[in-house]
């Protein structure tokens, strides 16, 4: 019996730190990643074109054996999940599941699961201001505002695009450039909010965990931090428990493909997956 694999999808490379959070929560489990690097990053893509190479990275993870896919980057899930869930899915692969990275962070902030009624929502939390730091495309498309909003409107979401900084990342920049951008970035946020602390940051790009330190030294002391890879890892634990149909247990396989240049690729992901990697190339997408 060929066990399935839960499929991670990334840009490039910010989705192994979701997927090394996976691993670590479902160690039994098997699972197969997908890079596009050839066309990374996404952030700064026109929405049509971030949706169709969405579809076409989850359609190459389908025929590579995975029924469940995880959308382990917030530009593909704040542009792609919602329309590719109600359209393209249901119509060619209706027993399959793709689910996203933004979930997972907007219950955390809301302290709702994301199917229930916010109409139902008795307890109201004191207001507060979260800042979301993410690629242009992810703010432009008001998804985690919108989110957040419907289910607690006494939340306050104020959003700062941080351009070039998960290239940046991606491409292995020095940490004093990185600090650079990543001061400069808080410090545009803290202008908007006229030097008022947030309350909470979410860190809206998977791959800025690598520089989750460079951003809790910017941002005022006492803002909490919130990154994706162990609220991604719980959510998706929930989930099969709630599917056991898509669940498989197996001998924790893990399987690492690319569109890019596989040993190059493979060079460079160690620091974000924390372990070791071995990429095979697939032609581009």
């Amino acid at each position: 019996m060929v066990l399935d694999m839960i499929g991670v999808f990334d840009s490039g490379h910010g989705g192994l730190t979701i997927l090394r959070a996976l691993t670590d929560r479902l160690p039994d489990r098997c699972f197969t990643y997908l890079g596009d690097h050839a066309n990374a990053p996404y952030g700064d893509r026109p929405a049509e074109e971030v949706y169709d190479l969405t579809v076409r990275a989850v359609e190459r993870l389908f025929g590579l054996g995975c029924r469940l896919v995880i959308l382990a980057c917030n530009t593909a899930a704040a542009v792609a999940l919602r329309r590719l869930q109600q359209t393209w899915l249901a119509e060619h692969y209706p027993e399959n599941r793709v689910l996203g990275v933004l979930v997972p962070m907007v219950e955390v902030v809301t302290g709702m699961p994301w199917l229930a009624d916010p109409a139902l929502r008795t307890e109201r939390r004191n207001p507060r201001t979260i800042a979301v730091f993410a690629t242009r495309r992810t703010v432009d498309s008001h998804t985690y505002p919108a989110e957040i909003n419907k289910r607690a409107p006494e939340v306050t979401v104020v959003q700062q695009p941080c351009a070039r900084l998960a290239a940046l990342i991606e491409q292995g920049a020095p940490e004093q450039e990185l600090r650079h951008h990543v001061e400069r970035y808080v410090g545009e946020l803290l202008k908007m909010l006229e030097g008022r602390a947030p309350d909470a940051a979410l860190l809206g790009c998977t791959h800025y965990p690598l520089v989750r330190n460079l951003f809790q030294e910017a941002l005022p002391v006492g803002v909490e931090l919130l990154s994706q890879p162990e609220p991604t890892a719980d959510s998706l634990a929930a989930y099969l428990t709630r599917h056991p149909e898509l669940d498989s247990i197996g001998d924790g396989t893990v399987k690492f493909f690319t569109t890019g240049e596989p040993q190059r690729i493979t060079a460079m992901a160690t620091a974000f997956y924390g372990g070791a990697t071995k990429f095979v190339g697939l032609k581009g997408l």
